[in-house]
């Protein structure tokens, strides 16, 4: 079996929600709350905050999707900016997808958010580009759908649940990371954008 920093991501970020769950001191300190960024200069909750999770389906739902389709991406990934290289990936998409999020509420004492799901969109429209027709099975959806058409689902369920908002899901994150995994993709490899147009119109294509 091929070592896989995939899985080195999901046993500590498992790790460290597990942890929290279990120490509220732990969870404060690790969790993005703006006015401590503002004011405190902790700038590490920008990451810390996806290592932790609100319950353990929230934590589950985040891992089993970044393990099915982190290690896909990690071999391209590794192939273009090594190993690091993909981690680094990862973890500025976490901060990246949080930024809005944060610039939004930076003086709301009351905000706070938590989870990987901004670096797990990214990590998931990353391998979306690479095989838009792969069936993708996505609770609640009970039947496998194309990659791609799921892609358009979530970015339009996430854009209506970011206006509607009263769920306390931070559906922004899950937008910026997507938007930042096939950004961060093109520019690494542009070619990629001709292989998911030719696949996408060509479903026998891989």
């Amino acid at each position: 079996m091929t070592f896989s920093l995939t899985i080195v991501i999901v046993a500590i970020t498992v790790l460290v929600s597990w942890r929290a769950f279990n120490d509220r001191a732990l969870l404060e300190r690790l969790i993005l709350w703006p006015p401590a960024v503002e004011r405190r200069k902790q700038y590490d909750r920008l990451l810390t905050h996806g290592f932790i999770h609100a319950d353990w389906m929230h934590l589950a739902f985040n891992m089993i999707t970044l393990w099915s389709f982190g290690t896909a991406v990690e071999r391209v990934f590794s192939g273009w900016i090594t190993p690091i290289g993909y981690v680094l990936f990862y973890l500025s998409a976490i901060v990246v997808a949080i930024l809005p999020t944060y610039l939004r509420h930076r003086r709301d004492a009351n905000y706070r958010s938590l989870g990987a799901s901004g670096g797990v969109s990214a990590v998931l429209f990353a391998f979306i580009l690479f095989d838009p027709w792969s069936k993708l099975v996505i609770f609640p959806i009970p039947v496998p759908i194309p990659a791609f058409l799921f892609a358009l689902l979530y970015v339009g369920y996430s854009i209506w649940m970011d206006r509607r908002g009263g769920d306390n899901v931070n559906h922004s994150a899950h937008l910026w990371g997507a938007a930042y995994g096939v950004l961060f993709t093109l520019l690494m490899e542009p070619r990629v954008f001709g292989h998911f147009t030719q696949s996408l119109f060509h479903s026998g294509s891989p």
